[in-house]
């Protein structure tokens, strides 16, 4: 096996990796609570916590020029101590040749205050004024220290994120006394990287946002922590890259075929394979070819025809003599796709199987049987499939869907059924080229971009929920001809959760009006209680199905011909794209629409249009990363990305595609890491927690 990955730490990153230290004094569960809120225990974890803002002291100024509200650091003589009385604080009155202030203390020790506040002496105390009575005051300053000593509060102090019992005080304390043991590092980044930015060093930038000359200095989007966030996506890259640099020197066999198999597939088809599909199953043969093992991304739209190329892939591999394994996420998007598979593969005379956590008794152990002995050519099943007891005669080929609901331990258990296996990665999720690349750099990209001859397009409205009779007697129409329907139901305001109340007298008011075939699905119920109501509604016994998005992905039901979204506007642009694709999926043409609730925002009316006149989900993609910017789709489950400490997606979303091509440059030139430059980015990939040799050797697992 070849070792790229980077060495054990030792010299810098050996400091950067060391514990951190509770500051003299500090409760031994201080640092839990300090693992909590920076994500461990580590130095690195402390420093690359950044501040989310920072209190300017900076401002001097006499007691009679504060304003209400204002920080403020303020020198003034001690006037004298009022103790606190039933309710009342402690007061301390000082003052300077403006005026007076008062320092307010609720339940504090008075001994010790008039030890802290000598009378007639000065003191330099910092903190936020109010006015309360026609009288300045200050509640419980932030500082308090003597200026005799040559004593001073922090001039700009960052503010850091906290939990419950952490103080700002302590956590600071001790991500000072973590940037005082670390020395300079050697530069990973290009020169010219640097230059073109006018960025500091990354030693530099770190002493910057944790101890800043001027509030600007933490700034998300100043030079700073926009240097730190660059550094922490070209590790990320570097490692992607170091990933597919890894596999393709992995041993493993080359599938090739003599086309028999696949030849028969296409000469059953309706159609002709589209463009896109040929160029698709060729990057697929050709990978396939290699002795080392495929790991690529198979992106398309909804009905873009991902499962022929799937089919044709299987076939390759059965025209070797190999078996093929596809995992879906649930037993009924795997049920689905073998209903889907079945014709392509029967045509060539491909045996296939659903394995699935349904299958019990002698019915699983015969199919387990067929498996093992090579009987079966192809078995379609979720998780499943990877369980112990489950054995293939000779796997060569994986293709996994929607890969994002599977972990990399779900893939390498996979993997590790079969010699060496290739694995082809579907999604039905488009993101844009530029962040594909960028997001799953570790995987090769075809792209379906062409929609298979004959679908129609879907026809899209956009109206106020005023009108929703119109609706619900249209559907009433479509159900006489033996149409079918979904009514996708509102997300919480300003939130991903669904809104099960609504779902519930969703469904209550139109089975009211519409009678027994009104159906209902949502999240919270049981999987064989969702998969009985699917079916009832795929087989025609119902006609409607009132449901969350929980349909969103993968239902294949050719009678339905009308997608209702409420509250439109709550939706993202690439969701409401999802849901529309899920009808028209037969000989008929489908209909969305999107039902919005009066007065419709600025956003939500752009969003609507953007989706009543395009049906191409690239363009749609490209649309909502113009709209959202690359942050919120960065964030989303759909990219797989690890949670970032410096990165703020939406900050600098728009730093990855240089990153990344900043990355593939460095790794193609020195793929071991050799060089100087090589060994300063292995240092990198160690403080940025990718340099794991099982990180780097992780992608032959997906």
């Amino acid at each position: 096996m070849s070792d790229v990955s980077p060495p054990s730490p030792t010299g810098p990153a050996a400091l950067f990796l060391g514990p951190a230290r509770a500051p003299k004094g500090a409760r031994r569960e201080t640092m839990d609570l300090v693992a909590k809120v920076a994500g461990g225990r580590l130095v690195r974890d402390v420093l690359f916590l950044p501040p989310n803002s920072a209190i300017d002291r900076r401002l001097r100024v006499p007691i009679g020029e504060t304003r209400d509200g204002e920080i403020v650091t303020i020198e003034a003589e001690v006037d004298g101590h009022q103790p606190a009385y039933k309710n009342l604080p402690h007061r301390i009155r000082l003052r300077d040749e403006t005026g007076f202030l008062s320092v307010a203390y609720f339940r504090g020790n008075e001994e010790m205050l008039k030890r802290m506040w000598p009378v007639g002496q000065k003191r330099l105390v910092s903190g936020t004024v109010t006015f309360y009575d026609g009288m300045r005051q200050m509640l419980h300053p932030d500082y308090v220290v003597d200026p005799a000593r040559g004593e001073a509060p922090p001039a700009v102090e960052p503010v850091y994120p906290l939990t419950q019992g952490l103080s700002g005080r302590t956590l600071a304390k001790i991500i000072l006394a973590g940037l005082d043991t670390i020395p300079d590092v050697p530069e990973w980044l290009e020169a010219t990287t640097v230059k073109a930015h006018d960025w500091p060093d990354f030693r530099t930038a770190l002493e910057h946002i944790h101890r800043p000359a001027a509030p600007e200095d933490v700034d998300v989007e100043g030079p700073f922590r926009t240097r730190l966030a660059y550094d922490e996506l070209f590790a990320r890259q570097c490692a992607l890259r170091l990933r597919r640099a890894v596999r393709k020197t992995e041993p493993g066999r080359a599938i090739t075929g003599d086309g028999r198999l696949s030849e028969r597939i296409i000469a059953a088809l309706p159609f002709a394979p589209t463009g896109a599909q040929h160029r698709a199953v060729e990057e697929i043969y050709k990978d396939m070819a290699e002795a080392s093992p495929m790991l690529r991304l198979l992106q398309g739209d909804v009905g873009s025809g991902k499962t022929l190329v799937a089919a044709l892939a299987m076939a390759r591999a059965a025209e070797a003599g190999l078996q093929s394994a596809m995992m879906a996420p649930t037993d009924l998007l795997a049920r689905q796709h073998g209903a889907t598979l079945a014709p392509l593969l029967n045509a060539a005379g491909i045996k296939m199987t659903v394995l699935t956590g349904r299958d019990k008794g002698k019915e699983r152990k015969a199919i387990l049987e067929q498996m093992a002995s090579g009987e079966i050519g192809v078995v379609v099943g979720t998780h499943a499939l990877f369980q112990e007891g489950v054995a293939f005669h000779d796997l060569g080929l994986i293709v996994i869907d929607e890969q994002h609901r599977f972990g990399v331990s779900d893939r390498a258990r996979m993997v590790a059924k079969g010699f060496a296996p290739h694995v082809l990665v579907m999604s039905a999720t488009p993101i844009p080229r530029t962040l594909a690349l960028s997001i799953h750099g570790d995987m090769d990209l075809s792209i379906l971009d062409e929609k298979p001859p004959g679908r129609q397009p879907i026809q899209t409205v956009a109206m106020p929920t005023t009108r929703i009779e119109e609706v619900i007697e249209a559907i009433g129409e479509a159900a006489k001809r033996g149409e079918r329907a979904y009514w996708v139901c509102p997300l919480i305001e300003e939130s991903e959760e669904i809104d099960l109340p609504a779902v519930l007298d969703r469904h209550r008011d139109l089975q009211a009006r519409l009678g027994k075939g009104v159906e209902i699905m949502h999240g919270k119920m049981p999987p064989a209680a969702r998969e009985a109501a699917m079916e009832r509604f795929r087989t025609g016994e119902s006609f409607l199905m009132v449901a969350t998005t929980v349909i969103e992905v993968g239902v294949n039901v050719p009678e339905a011909t009308i997608m209702v979204i409420e509250h439109a506007e709550r939706f993202g642009l690439a969701q409401l794209h999802q849901l529309r694709g899920r009808v028209g999926r037969g000989d008929r043409r489908g209909s969305c629409v999107l039902l919005w609730k009066p007065p419709l925002g600025e956003g939500g009316k752009t969003r609507l249009d953007a989706l009543r006149r395009n049906d191409d989900g690239f363009v749609i993609a490209e649309i909502d990363y113009q709209m959202r910017g690359a942050g919120d789709m960065l964030g989303t489950q759909q990219s797989g990305l690890p949670p970032f400490r410096l990165v703020n997606p939406e900050a600098h979303a728009k730093l990855l595609g240089a990153a990344d091509k900043e990355a593939r440059l460095a790794i193609e030139r020195d793929p071991q890491l050799e060089s100087e430059r090589g060994k300063s980015i292995a240092l990198a990939l160690s403080l940025f927690g990718y340099g794991d040799a099982e990180f780097v050797r992780a992608g032959q697992a997906g």
